[in-house]
């Protein structure tokens, strides 16, 4: 049944992400006023709200807040999607500033919105017509993950399509509300102040230097000998990050400026974070207000609409928002820094009062079409709009057609230099920033020997590259490899973790048992000899899974190998060892948790089963792998990668997203390493659908691999791939093609007397 669009049956519960009261600050102050609006409006909505946090300031939430997310705690934005998930949210708002979210431009806020599964919408509180490349980045992945961009004012459309090409219709313009509340002569108000007699001039808003008020202050001689009974009132509290650095110091200097220049009886400063209906009330009295901004670059100002929608005459500097909303005679724009700029338009609206009242009628009835009610109605709307247009799947589930893409190395020469692999990429650019990693370099190593005519001469030359990569990152003093190199080529730790160890010590066995060229296996029995014996040391459970599959490919062409027939004994009875304590009735499992790379621990112990004709290792391997396959199957029978929100769950249904093409890999060789070591025809179909994901048969039903060019998406969100195409996820993809052809020509021979064709559907 589709939807219907009533409130009552698409948008039942909102979660609303921004700062909140009593956090000091406009975007605290309009989360707020937005969810009261929906409220009010919409009173069979709930509305939670995920209040960014910072932790020094240690701020007592209301209940409103379900839910704090520390700004600079990655654990948090995970567990916040997690949350937000949980509670069936129809729609994610989030109220979008760079400096409230943590990392480089605020971007650990798209770890959360990857993760939630509710359509989102983004209310862009600053537009930048010239951003760095780091916002410039945030902004387009905001685009890229919400189903529309609100702004306040018609310059922020015009600046997201000219800066990041987003197109209009993805893009709402919404004016900032303002309360409904009827114009009212100043001079009835004045009295609650002690202002009776007095012109009031009126700024609002917290006190920090961009503000201007030094500008509007050096204003006030001129002004006060044209009518000495005129007085500038600066309303607000100093900003909290500027108390924390200097206290009250800039107040101060505000003071003394306004002395020095003679007008300290003209200026008046009232501290504090106002109260609503006590801020309306100010405003109410003021006859004139003032936003004297230094800077262009403000796409939207509440103390400005607010000011307009209690028909309060206005003059401004021509920052964006001024420049828009107080067009056609509702204010007085002056140039940006010019105090006999503010002076003289102040000057003359004081000595006309009837343009000073046109002004006020016209900017009263603007700000009717601005009330929080009106916002409430347009952001419903969005709403209904977005859940109507979730993401659905491109194809049916189950409808893939089966197929082997030919292994590539297109995407991998993409991502390698003369150096190694380069870690990262934005989009399909390599990424120099975050340089290499002894992990992909294995990764390529193995893949190079998997390849065959006609890739397998162009291999063969990268095998060297990848090889010395491996080599240089064995640091012998510390019995470990280096993981991290920058791009200068200087490495940035001297032990690396131990799985990168373990992967390391799986590419020089495979190297040493598959290598076409004679000296690549010589170096890698050299090599796998001087590394082996350090593994005793590891602790991590995926680290001894790699270094037995290294150690059982050593034992491919050296069976008497001591060194790596001890090592593969070992590291089996320990993995046993964690399986016996940690095994459930409902739980077949090593650990408590799931993690990444998860196939990998039943495959090591099916190698070492067999390799070691060790019964018991080879059924628990198998017993682990039918528990985990069961636990990677959706509803529709689709391959569903272990999500990276499951990690740190104890006994846990797995989280869905984000999912990686490392899992699906390394799923496909385990049913592989299965099918060899029984036979069962059932481990081509479970490799067969982990294969499947790759081209589409996953939960949205959209392809993560890119088949023309050999490369792949760096994992599957809730609603959309993530289009960057990392050197992981290009070698898992190329991996498993390689792996898939395998499978195809091992099914007919690994079941005895009863063919499969693994391409059959």
């Amino acid at each position: 049944m589709m939807k219907d669009l009533r409130l009552g049956n698409s948008v039942r519960r909102v979660a609303m992400i921004g700062n909140f009261p009593p956090r000091l600050c406009g975007i605290a102050t309009f989360t707020a006023d937005v969810r009261a609006a929906l409220l009010a409006g919409f009173p069979d909505m709930a509305v939670d709200v995920y209040a960014m946090d910072e932790p020094a300031f240690g701020y007592v939430y209301p209940p409103d807040v379900v839910c704090t997310i520390s700004q600079d705690e990655l654990f948090d934005y995970r567990q916040a999607a997690r949350r937000i998930n949980d509670s069936g949210a129809d729609v994610v708002l989030v109220q979008h500033e760079y400096g409230i979210f943590g990392g480089p431009a605020g971007a650990m806020l798209l770890r959360l919105l990857d993760r939630v599964t509710a359509p989102i919408v983004v209310t862009l509180h600053t537009v930048l017509e010239t951003p760095d490349s780091e916002q410039h980045a945030v902004i387009e992945a905001l685009a890229a993950t919400a189903s529309r961009l609100i702004v306040m004012a018609d310059k922020g459309r015009q600046i997201l399509g000219r800066v990041h090409g987003i197109p209009p219709e993805q893009i709402a313009v919404v004016p900032h509300g303002v309360p409904d509340r009827p114009r009212i002569a100043a001079d009835t108000i004045k009295p609650r102040f002690g202002f009776e007699g007095r012109k009031i001039l009126l700024t609002f808003g917290l006190l920090s230097p961009n503000k201007g008020i030094e500008t509007m202050i050096r204003a006030m001689p001129a002004i006060a000998a044209a009518d000495p009974d005129v007085l500038y009132v600066v309303l607000g509290a100093t900003h909290p990050h500027l108390v924390a650095h200097e206290g009250e110091a800039y107040r101060e200097r505000l003071i003394a400026l306004a002395a020095e220049l003679g007008v300290g009886g003209n200026v008046r400063f009232v501290d504090g974070f106002l109260a609503q209906d006590l801020l309306l009330e100010y405003l109410s009295a003021c006859d004139i207000y003032v936003t004297p901004y230094l800077n262009e670059a403000q796409i939207t100002s509440g103390t400005l609409s607010y000011a307009v929608g209690l028909g309060r005459p206005v003059v401004s500097t021509p920052y964006w928002h001024a420049a828009e909303l107080l067009a056609d005679g509702v204010g007085a724009l002056v140039p940006f820094g010019s105090s006999d700029g503010l002076a003289g338009a102040i000057i003359a609206l004081l000595a006309d009062p009837e343009r000073l009242e046109g002004m006020s009628q016209r900017a009263w009835q603007i700000g009717r079409g601005m009330t929080w009610a009106r916002a409430a109605d347009s952001y419903v709307a969005i709403f209904r709009e977005a859940v109507a247009r979730q993401p659905v799947r491109l194809i049916a589930p189950g409808k893939i057609a089966d197929a082997i893409v030919p292994p590539s190395l297109e995407g991998i020469e993409r991502m390698t230099d003369r150096t190694g692999m380069l870690q990262h990429s934005i989009y399909g650019i390599p990424d120099r920033d975050h340089g290499y990693c002894v992990d992909d370099n294995a990764r390529a190593l193995i893949l190079m020997h998997m390849l065959d005519e006609p890739l397998a001469r162009r291999a063969d030359e990268l095998a060297r590259v990848y090889a010395s990569f491996v080599q240089h990152a064995w640091n012998g003093k510390e019995g470990r490899f280096r993981n991290f190199m920058g791009f200068d080529r200087n490495w940035l730790e001297q032990a690396g973790s131990e799985d990168s160890f373990g992967r390391s010590l799986w590419s020089i066995g495979v190297t040493t048992a598959r290598a076409r060229r004679t000296d690549l296996r010589q170096w890698g029995l050299h090599l796998f000899n001087q590394v082996a014996a350090h593994t005793q040391a590891l602790r991590s459970p995926r680290a001894w899974a790699f270094g037995m599959l290294g150690a059982a490919a050593v034992l491919e062409v050296h069976p008497g190998h001591a060194l790596a027939t001890s090592l593969l004994t070992e590291l089996a009875a320990r993995l046993r060892g964690l399986l016996a304590a940690t095994r459930r009735p409902d739980w077949i499992w090593f650990e408590a948790v799931l993690g990444y790379d998860n196939a990998r621990l039943p495959e090591a112990l099916i190698v070492a089963g067999k390799r070691l004709g060790d019964a018991d290792a080879l059924a628990d391997g198998l017993a682990t792998l039918d528990w985990l396959d069961r636990v990677q199957t959706n509803q529709n029978g689709d391959f569903r990668a272990v999500g990276t929100d499951s990690f740190g769950r104890p006994f846990s249904q797995p989280a869905p997203y984000d999912q990686q093409p490392l899992e699906a890999w390394a799923t496909l060789d385990a049913a592989l390493t299965a099918l060899e070591a029984t036979g069962d025809p059932r481990w081509v179909e479970v490799g067969r659908r982990a294969y499947g994901w790759y081209l589409g048969a996953n939960d949205l039903g959209l392809p993560i691999a890119s088949i023309a060019d050999g490369d792949c998406y760096d994992g599957l969100m809730a609603d959309r791939p993530n289009f960057n195409r990392g050197a992981e996820s290009v070698l898992s993809f190329q991996l498993a093609c390689c792996s898939m052809q395998r499978l195809a020509k091992r099914a007919t021979h690994c079941i005895a007397g009863n063919p499969v064709d693994v391409l059959a559907s």
